[in-house]
């Protein structure tokens, strides 16, 4: 069965099915309770079932399949949502965990996530992650650690990767199917780091650990409070960059990545890091000295 639904308007479109409409994820659902209802509605949509065809079959009444799927009404159990799972054919194990996850995200209490949990024994998919998936996440587990850990505290990264991993898990014959697992994966990381990342103005703001830098230790104590003065004006000029600059000027200099590494990671081609490496330093020099750059 096919994950990835159809184009809009297409006659096999499974939107078109007969039937309500099911709506948008209601505002205010957490991030780590979207992470895996995203996925969990994309399989809804691949699937060409309506919500009275899922609920006929996982046992559940139709405005209970509607409230998990848009994400209203009070947290769903692990026992309905295990269900909907066994009904649309996608793998337990992760999604247990982003469950957990969620659930604690939501303030219920471990007494009751354990308690969810033991109701139902997994029976759909392997326990471990496929042997492949194993070894991108080993691949790439620092990388992915190093560039969350430049926004959000070092237990949030690792929260952060272990979600993006466990969806990537959840959704890993979708991404051995794309044109770039490396670029998909990268996805569900930034997505992660950015929902949890402090914003104004509607930039990311860079975290403490962007003030581990080079400069910053090598100067002298005179020098401190002036460095760290340049050092915000910096970052808050980083912040303001396009997507893809910001990642390139993290990974490389404020991570310490090669070019081909951050290649690498963000699943692109060399010449478009440096490309992006090069508009990026164009942009804060601009920024950072105004004046000089006028004609």
């Amino acid at each position: 069965m096919s994950l990835v639904a159809s184009s809009p308007g297409s006659s096999d479109d499974p939107r078109s099915r007969p039937g309500r409409k099911l709506g948008p994820i209601a505002e205010g659902v957490g991030t780590a309770h979207r992470a895996w209802l995203e996925p969990v509605r994309d399989r809804y949509f691949a699937s060409g079932l309506t919500v009275s065809d899922l609920a006929r079959k996982a046992g559940w009444s139709k405005s209970k399949v509607s409230e998990l799927l848009r994400g209203t009404g009070l947290y769903p159990s692990w026992e309905f949502t295990y269900g909907l799972l066994h009904v649309l054919g996608m793998p337990t194990w992760p999604m247990r965990r982003l469950w957990s996850a969620a659930a604690r995200e939501a303030c219920k209490k471990q007494e009751w996530i354990d308690g969810c949990i033991e109701k139902v024994v997994l029976s759909t998919g392997p326990d471990r992650p496929p042997v492949d998936h194993r070894a991108f996440a080993d691949i790439n587990a620092a990388a992915y650690l190093s560039y969350a850990g430049v926004f959000v505290s070092p237990a949030d990264a690792d929260r952060i990767a272990d979600e993006a991993f466990d969806v990537l898990w959840l959704r890993w014959e979708e991404a051995l199917r794309s044109a770039n697992l490396r670029k998909f994966a990268w996805q569900f990381l930034r997505r992660g780091v950015m929902a949890r990342t402090p914003h104004i103005d509607g930039r990311p703001q860079l975290g403490p650990a962007a003030f581990d830098t080079v400069a910053l230790h090598q100067a002298p104590a005179y020098r401190k409070f002036a460095q760290i003065e340049e050092s915000l004006a910096l970052f808050q000029a980083v912040s303001r960059l396009p997507d893809p600059q910001l990642d390139v000027i993290v990974l490389i200099h404020l991570r310490g990545m090669s070019h081909t590494q951050a290649a690498e990671v963000l699943g692109v081609p060399h010449a478009f890091v440096c490309s992006a490496e090069r508009h990026a330093k164009r942009s804060l020099t601009t920024a950072l000295s105004p004046g000089e750059n006028r004609p």
